[in-house]
């Protein structure tokens, strides 16, 4: 494979704050992004809701057992 040169960080206007100065060199490849499917939905659940459900299959089993429980013509 072959290596890239890389730039020197670009020095951003004075009004900008030295932390939002970023040195994109370091930066890594999101280790999740290749995770999602094309049928899956991302969702953020509250702090209480999440310390219920210790994994994504709870989760699956509890809304599968409400949408049993919706009658037909509501859905």
């Amino acid at each position: 494979m072959k290596k890239t040169q890389r730039s020197k960080p670009v020095k951003r206007d004075d009004d900008m704050k030295a932390e939002y100065d970023l040195d994109y060199r370091k930066a890594k490849p999101n280790r999740f992004a290749g995770r999602s499917g094309k049928n899956c939905t991302v969702v953020e659940l509250d702090d209480d809701v999440s310390e219920v459900f210790s994994d994504s299959q709870s989760v699956n089993t509890a809304l599968r057992a409400f949408i049993s429980a919706i009658p037909r013509k509501a859905r």
